[in-house]
């Protein structure tokens, strides 16, 4: 992969988070859009694979190694995103208090950036679609997107 496709990446990954956070303070359709425990790993997926891509930038000698840990990351993102999507057609399946929130809202980032890493929602809530998808399937779309072109460019001859 080129430098700038590896911009492009890392910006496409890092505008999918100022998205979710922008729908998180504003709402949509009146409803507020509070981030689950799953939202917030699937936001550091995000996150992940857009750091990965500014270090293949950066760090020429270990180019193959930050777009392999990408790969990695991605498919986290999928398997986060498909976990949350199926939990959605299995409501019955998340109910009362999550450990998963507990357990990533005692982090100090958590302490120090809550507005983008605090997890105040529910993981089966059904909240209003965006262009006929939930958020999570919106999210497993594009983080398939991402594996997808991370994987098929992973063998390609690297060009500066």
């Amino acid at each position: 992969m080129t430098r700038s496709q590896y911009l492009c990446l890392s910006l496409f990954s890092f505008g999918l988070v100022a998205f979710a956070v922008i729908l998180q303070q504003t709402g949509y359709q009146g409803v507020s859009f509070l981030p689950c425990p799953l939202c917030i790993l699937q936001r550091v997926g995000y996150l992940g694979v857009g750091i990965f891509c500014l270090l293949a930038i950066g760090i020429a000698p270990l180019r193959k190694f930050f777009h392999g840990m990408a790969i990695l990351v991605a498919g986290y993102g999928v398997a986060i995103a498909g976990h949350h999507v199926w939990l959605l057609s299995h409501p019955g399946d998340s109910c009362g208090i999550d450990p998963l929130e507990l357990w990533i809202n005692q982090f100090q980032l958590v302490q120090d950036l809550p507005w983008l890493f605090k997890a105040d929602g529910l993981c089966a809530a059904k909240l209003p679609a965006i262009l006929g998808l939930q958020m999570p399937e919106w999210s497993l779309l594009w983080f398939g997107v991402l594996l997808l072109v991370l994987l098929m460019t992973f063998f390609r001859k690297s060009r500066a």
